[in-house]
């Protein structure tokens, strides 16, 4: 693949305090930042305000050591690698789309975390039964709504879910529907045009 190619042509970016994103071969050694290594998708490459906010909402949540975490739509899988790269233990990623799988497989190689992470193509349906300690989803708001019973579900009972994508205007009727399904807000981040949501599964 060419050096052009978008997906691995961008600058490496610093996100909060812990975290550092650039493409394949290019160093950028910070020895006080986790180093994630990321081929770009359409969504997830950590420049959009959701994955940002997602991003440095995992480094303040003490939740995800030793977690097994659920990343739902997850584009290139960014959000379940550092996950990891913070002290989760194994992550599952879920997208619908086949582009989309293949990224976050190969974002996966490249951090070298195969034997780590599952990935699923199609729906909530492919995980089961099982449950996790963090449910991430960074997705449209209108997926967030017709998924909240089943994505609440999927969090055990004490566990986390970090919800994102969600446009400001429909910031509390989300809230109000997750709290309805058993959840309870712990925080709510506010950005430009969304709003990112920390709920606790009681």
């Amino acid at each position: 693949m060419s050096s052009s190619d978008p997906r691995r042509d961008f600058a490496p970016m610093r996100v909060g305090r812990r975290l550092l994103l650039r493409p394949p071969g290019r160093a950028c050694p910070d020895e006080a930042r986790a180093e994630i290594v990321l081929v770009r998708g359409a969504f997830g490459s950590g420049e959009h305000e959701t994955t940002r906010s997602c991003l440095e909402a995992l480094e303040r949540l003490e939740e995800v050591r030793g977690a097994t975490v659920l990343d739902f739509g997850s584009g290139t899988g960014l959000l379940a690698i550092a996950a990891l790269e913070l002290g989760a233990s194994r992550a599952v990623c879920v997208d619908n789309d086949p582009r989309a799988v293949a990224t976050a497989r190969e974002n996966c190689r490249l951090n070298g975390l195969c034997d780590r992470i599952e990935h699923c193509l199609g729906t909530l349906e492919q995980v089961g039964s099982r449950s996790f300690d963090v449910v991430l989803a960074n997705i449209f708001a209108d997926v967030l709504r017709a998924e909240t019973a089943r994505l609440v579900a999927r969090t055990r009972p004490g566990g986390v879910l970090l919800l994102s994508g969600i446009p400001l205007e429909d910031g509390f009727e989300l809230r109000q529907r997750y709290e309805r399904h058993g959840c309870r807000v712990r925080a709510n981040h506010t950005l430009e045009e969304f709003s990112t949501v920390l709920l606790d599964k009681r």
